[in-house]
């Protein structure tokens, strides 16, 4: 379950960050066109692509190098694993128990 549901993650959060940086590039390019200040058009874009490469980031390096060690750091990796995939829980391909 532990490496579907790794395999998974790392699946939705890597489109996360890729349609973070194609909106980001899209409203960055035209603000006036969403009805949105350029200035936070592009503090938007900054937050939504730094959300997504922090999600990312502390998937690869905090939590799958824990994953199987046994003892609380497993546990830990473990429970921090299902809390970044809880917002995808309703998702067609998340890997239920």
């Amino acid at each position: 379950m532990t490496d579907a549901l790794v395999a998974f993650l790392r699946a939705r959060l890597d489109e996360q960050l890729e349609k973070a940086r194609f909106a980001s590039s899209t409203v960055a390019k035209a603000p006036e066109r969403f009805g949105v200040d350029p200035e936070q058009a592009a503090a938007h874009a900054r937050f939504s692509v730094a959300t997504a490469e922090v999600h990312l980031a502390l998937l690869e390096d905090t939590v799958i190098p824990h994953l199987g060690a046994g003892g609380a750091a497993d546990r830990t990796a473990e429970y921090q694993l299902r809390l970044l995939a809880a917002p995808y829980v309703e998702h067609k391909d998340y890997p239920h128990d």
